[in-house]
């Protein structure tokens, strides 16, 4: 498996992403999942998922609450954070966090829509933190997969917006009703089909082959 960066910055990102949400969480008293939607959506998460030195290794995790922070053109907090032994949920939550997404590759906001909130780590600690931080990652993608599994597709959601059935589609885009269906049910994966059969599918639906790609 592809990881996100270079295997030398890991040690420190998951540190640093630790100190981050333990500061913001603890010390400045900040909603984590609220939190985690700011480093989103400020940019910070996309340079420290690619591994940007500069995030990953330059920044403590005051100065990626304080980068954010500015960013949102809020204050920055003058708040010392707490002394702490780097086993507090909200360091942990962090620290395992930063793993995931270098082991997984997947970005933080694929993470967060696919059901792994700050939230829903937390609830793990008591029963993994002092495990091995794989297993982590596997309660982690047993969470993704249901919360995967539970989601329309977006071909189905696409479909639907356009008014067609599962059997005008077919019509239109010359892929049989069956194998429509089997996307539809995630039987099929439908980011494995042939270029053709998205190709097809997209121009029937008036969409990006993108749109209908499951992420």
């Amino acid at each position: 498996m592809m990881h996100a960066y270079n295997d030398t910055y890991l040690d420190d990102a998951m540190c640093n992403l630790g100190d981050m949400f333990d500061y913001a969480i603890y010390d400045l008293g900040m909603d984590g999942d609220e939190f985690l939607i700011s480093f989103i959506e400020t940019g910070v998460a996309s340079q420290f998922e690619i591994g940007n030195p500069k995030y990953v290794t330059g920044m403590s995790g005051v100065e990626l609450v304080d980068s954010v922070l500015l960013k949102q053109g809020k204050d920055i907090q003058a708040i010392k954070p707490r002394n702490k032994n780097f086993d507090e949920a909200e360091y942990w939550c962090g620290w395992a966090l930063a793993y995931f997404q270098w082991k997984t590759s997947l970005r933080f906001v694929d993470i967060y829509n696919r059901g792994l909130t700050i939230e829903k780590i937390l609830s793990l600690y008591d029963g993994l933190h002092d495990e091995d931080v794989e297993e982590f990652v596997k309660e982690a993608n047993k969470i993704i997969s249901q919360k995967r599994r539970d989601k329309t597709t977006n071909l189905a959601k696409i479909r639907k917006a356009r008014g067609m059935s599962q059997r005008q589609l077919s019509n239109e885009s010359e892929v049989t009703y069956r194998m429509i269906q089997l996307y539809e049910q995630r039987q099929n994966d439908i980011n494995k089909a042939s270029v053709a059969t998205i190709l097809n599918l997209a121009k029937a639906l008036a969409c990006d082959v993108e749109d209908i790609l499951e992420r």
